[in-house]
């Protein structure tokens, strides 16, 4: 990853899920089995200029495996 989240994720919405999942093929394998979800969210993210950033996230996430592979949107929000 070339950010780090710094604040809560809020607004979630999820995109994607079960077959409507595009990439779940490739995520079960690199992962393991699971209920796959694509979601988006809005959190504070630092660049690695250091910088503060006000930006939409995108990820993928199953029970029992968690949060995987986080995508920074861009533009920014603020």
């Amino acid at each position: 990853m070339d950010f780090e989240i710094v604040s809560e994720i809020a607004e979630i919405e999820t995109i994607a899920v079960g077959v409507g999942v595009r990439d779940r093929k490739r995520l079960r394998r690199m992962h393991g089995p699971g209920r796959w979800r694509k979601l988006k969210g809005v959190a504070s993210v630092r660049l690695l200029s250091g910088r503060i950033r006000m930006a939409e996230i995108h990820w993928y996430e199953a029970h029992g495996i968690g949060k995987k592979e986080f995508k920074l949107k861009l533009p920014f929000l603020d």
